[in-house]
């Protein structure tokens, strides 16, 4: 009897101790749990207000939306600069150095010819409708010219009160809810088709005077496609710890590409055929756009943000205000570029330029006077269209070759030295720097010109038929799709 009351102890105190540690283990668990999901459930409470802070916001979390040809950079550290021997012995190799960068969308090509194309036109369109509302007045007749008049007129007493409030101020310098255009009523450039006598003297203003003419032919007078836009000098204006309307910087931009770059930056070569077609053929509308200069490309980039926003306040599709477009700074281009390979020498690792079966994997000069080595690839003397040669580790084409890029990082040749280590970029007055940072080589360089980590100059204010660009959009940290092709 007292063994088996001894037995029965034992066996209890097993117990006890197996549900100890069964207790300690589950003690464990939550620990865990709580670090890892935030504290778990029963810390955060009912959804329930009482009197709380209880934020009343979609449960549905953010993730940032793809834009069309664009690709998800997701952020990293590399180690920025040319590794590689420097044969040149020139000042525009810097020390080597470890960045991080943030994660971003970034165009899988450079702008092409026919995306560039789009931005000429409106701005061609928008001036022709302003020029057309303003000489319509008060005319809201449908038959003529009146049709172009400003919303606010058309309205008449049907105008909100904002619209009656700002048309009495009589204030037009600036964009305004009373000169909103009516885009839905077409234009019309035949001339057989213009309604009226006023109509025709507007829409003539914008072509270039008879005495000009080459054969009487009817042009559009380019320079005065200017593209007019406002943006804040954020970092000067936090530097001098003030917020007023000097650091309103105003921007009218002629946007219509030199197409002479073609004949000034080659003495003694017959390029008279890309001079008059390049930009406007429609066999070069996938061939990325040239002769674009650094204040051109970054005008372009506050278009594209321009209609994407629009498009989000029309309301046909409901989101959040997109981020802004803008070109890569230097460290941004170069980490983009290696693809998310360690060392690499070129956008596809490297050290060679041609793949296993002798084929170029970039558009660039092979030899000396030869431009065109490669004819598998497509005879291609100059440029080549987009997409012809394969794309890196995140997918993007041409990050080496065809056309150097515009970066919107001002060049220093210490800029590795005194940068941050953190999404490193020369902020400060940027924009008044003119020599820019230009990457990735192009048609008329030779290999060496093509490592991601070569740098080279511009002026800012330059147009070269050799200099294009691309642009990326920042991405809020953690809710962009790593999807690396578009569709």
């Amino acid at each position: 009897m007292l063994k088996k009351k001894i037995n029965y102890i034992f066996t209890a105190l097993n117990y006890n101790s197996i549900m100890k540690r069964m207790f300690l283990l589950m003690l464990a668990a939550s620990f865990v749990v709580s670090c890892s999901k935030g504290g778990g459930r029963a810390s955060s409470g009912k959804p329930d207000s009482r009197g709380e802070l209880v934020p009343k916001e979609s449960k549905k979390s953010f993730e940032a939306q793809r834009p069309y040809g664009m690709v998800a950079i997701p952020g990293g550290s590399f180690v920025m600069g040319q590794a590689d021997a420097d044969f040149t012995a020139t000042p525009e190799k810097a020390p080597l150095k470890t960045v991080t960068v943030s994660s971003f969308f970034m165009d899988e090509t450079e702008v092409t010819n026919s995306e560039y194309r789009l931005f000429v036109n409106y701005v061609r369109d928008s001036i022709a409708r302003t020029l057309l509302a303003e000489a319509a007045g008060d005319d809201t007749n449908e038959d003529g010219i009146g049709r172009y008049a400003f919303l606010a007129k058309k309205a008449g007493d049907d105008a909100n009160a904002y619209q009656k409030y700002l048309e009495a101020q009589g204030d037009r310098d600036g964009y305004n809810d009373s000169r909103k255009l009516d885009w839905r009523v077409p234009l019309y450039w035949k001339t057989g088709q213009y309604p009226d006598e006023k109509y025709a003297e507007v829409m003539e203003s914008l072509y270039l005077p008879p005495a000009k003419r080459i054969n009487n032919e009817r042009l559009l007078d380019t320079q005065k496609l200017k593209y007019s836009y406002e943006w804040e000098d954020i970092a000067t204006a936090v530097k001098d710890k003030t917020r007023s309307a000097s650091y309103l910087k105003k921007e009218s931009i002629a946007v219509y590409p030199d197409t002479t770059v073609w004949v000034k930056d080659f003495n003694y070569a017959y390029n008279e055929p890309l001079f008059d077609r390049y930009f406007w053929h429609r066999a070069y509308k996938d061939y990325p756009v040239v002769g674009v200069t650094w204040d051109q490309a970054r005008a372009f980039c506050d278009y594209k943000t321009k209609a994407k926003r629009d498009y989000v306040k029309s309301g046909k599709k409901r989101g959040d205000n997109p981020m802004k477009f803008r070109l890569p700074t230097e460290a941004e281009w170069e980490y983009a570029a290696r693809g998310g390979l360690e060392n690499a020498t070129y956008p596809w690792g490297g050290p060679y330029l041609t793949d296993d079966r002798g084929c170029y994997l970039a558009n660039f000069k092979p030899k000396r006077g030869n431009y065109i080595e490669d004819e598998k690839k497509g005879t291609y003397p100059y440029t080549a269209p987009v997409k012809r040669f394969h794309r890196n580790g995140f997918g993007l084409y041409d990050m080496a070759g065809n056309v150097a890029e515009w970066t919107e990082s001002p060049y220093s040749n210490s800029t590795y030295q005194f940068s941050s280590t953190l999404n490193p970029y020369l902020s400060n007055q940027a924009y008044r720097e003119l020599k820019k940072s230009v990457r990735g080589g192009s048609w008329k360089d030779v290999g060496y010109l093509l490592m991601t980590g070569y740098r080279d100059w511009e002026r800012k204010d330059s147009a070269r038929s050799y200099i294009g660009f691309r642009t990326i959009q920042d991405v809020p940290a953690g809710t962009a799709r790593l999807r690396r092709s578009s569709k």
